[in-house]
């Protein structure tokens, strides 16, 4: 048995020189292939190097300024390189740039005078500044710039152009929570009050009519005629009778004797207004004088007239009356005007405005416009009619005022009527008195 063994181990130890040396080449054939891949990787990164090194090189230095201090920077570019540069200059210009996959497509010349360039132009590169990540960009270069003057916010002018016989200008926010039925009312500020004395202590007194019995009061700003009120009012209100309801923003300066003394009003019909969401939009409306005059016997009317004498167009605004006398005692009386044109008395049309329930001193602020060519002015008028409603279709006449020519009237509405036509295209406003027997 053992001299068997010792015979057959030759035998069986004979194959294994030959697995290995197979095992070898395998192995350097596999070492071969990797190493020829690692080095196929180096050279393409090479590669892609050296293509890519010039163009960010000429990016980087051929520059075409197209700044106004375009002539500084060439001094600067030019300068050998022991002398110290001054710093960089900013542009208040903001580079835009195209990519390189843009390249392949043709550009062209803006109208406004700036350079636009196609693929045959050299590259060029922003102005002289601060590195930026656009530097990065292999290939890529500027075609223009932004002007960041030309995207700025319009500049809110309410607080520097004031018309002449100006008495003061209020800003105030009004919004409507639809499910509280709670209108928001935000007293922001007034500018250019014009108190009776040197010295001016404001305050605002908020009214929502037709009920004048009660109102919201600011506090009181001492020694301003520039108050910032920044106050918050809630008034509660049905969002039926919203749009029929009228803010009234009343200034009053107190002087040291406590006496509030009127400095003027605003007049804000809430029906021309669109509650939209939570949506706040500041407002700003000039001060209007209170009528001084005693109220007329049947109350008064305000109206603006003007004339297109190019469109030949007559327009209406009527804005409010006060003092009226109702012919019953229902609260719920509704009043609305109805203006008339005529011609050599002849009626030509009417229009009329929508109803306001149970105020003597109802708020309309609607805008009405008739064609009128100029050689009918000399005999042309206007009736206004104050109507309150009754019972069917029945109509009560309240009071009525007529403005035209000399024709047909003398006094305030003849001097309207004359002013509108001697102001073309501006609104002429004034107070006029009802009479029943017109």
């Amino acid at each position: 048995m053992t001299l068997r063994d010792k015979g057959s181990s030759p035998a069986a130890e004979a194959p294994r020189p030959m697995s290995e040396q197979v095992a070898a080449v395998a192995g350097g054939v596999i070492g071969g292939i990797l190493l020829l891949i690692l080095i196929g990787i180096a050279v393409y990164l090479l590669w892609k190097k050296i293509c890519l090194l010039p163009s960010y090189e000429e990016l980087t230095n051929s520059v075409t300024p197209t700044h106004p201090d375009a002539s500084l920077e060439d001094q600067t570019l030019t300068q050998p390189s022991s002398v110290i540069q001054p710093k960089s200059i900013r542009t208040r210009s903001v580079p835009f740039i195209i990519p390189p996959k843009f390249h392949g497509r043709d550009w062209f010349n803006l109208t406004n005078g700036e350079q636009v360039q196609d693929d045959s132009d050299p590259y060029v590169t922003p102005e002289s500044g601060p590195r930026c990540s656009f530097h990065s960009l292999a290939g890529a270069y500027v075609i223009g710039s932004i002007n960041p003057e030309l995207y700025k916010f319009p500049e809110d002018k309410s607080e520097t152009d004031f018309p002449e016989c100006n008495i003061g200008r209020l800003w105030f926010s009004v919004q409507y929570e639809q499910e509280a039925e709670r209108l928001l009312v935000s007293l922001i500020k007034a500018r250019k009050l014009q108190p009776p004395t040197d010295s001016c202590s404001p305050l605002v007194k908020i009214y929502l009519l037709p009920d004048e019995r009660r109102y919201l009061q600011s506090k009181t700003k001492r020694k301003t005629l520039n108050p910032q009120f920044d106050e918050n009012f809630i008034f509660q209100v049905s969002s039926k009778t919203l749009y029929q309801r009228t803010l009234k923003f009343s200034v009053y300066h107190v002087d040291k004797q406590k006496k509030h003394h009127l400095l003027g009003q605003v007049i804000f019909p809430l029906k021309n207004e669109t509650f939209t969401g939570d949506s706040k939009l500041v407002i700003w409306r000039d001060l209007e004088a209170e009528n001084l005059e005693p109220p007329s016997e049947y109350g008064d009317i305000q109206f603006s007239l003007s004339y297109n004498d190019y469109l030949g167009r007559l327009t209406v605004v009527v804005l409010r009356a006060k003092g009226l006398k109702f012919q019953d005692a229902r609260d719920a009386a509704s009043v609305y005007i109805k203006v008339s044109l005529m011609n050599h008395n002849k009626f030509i049309k009417c229009k009329k405005t929508t109803a306001v329930l149970g105020s003597p001193n109802p708020v309309y602020n609607e805008t009405f416009s008739f064609k009128a060519d100029q050689t009918e002015l000399d005999t042309a008028s206007l009736s206004l009619s104050v109507l309150q409603s009754a019972e069917g279709d029945k109509t009560h006449l309240l009071g009525r005022v007529v403005v035209g020519p000399f024709m047909y009237t003398r006094g305030k509405e003849l001097e309207h009527w004359n002013e509108m036509i001697s102001k073309p295209k501006e609104l002429v406003k004034r107070w006029h008195a009802l009479c029943r027997n017109t």
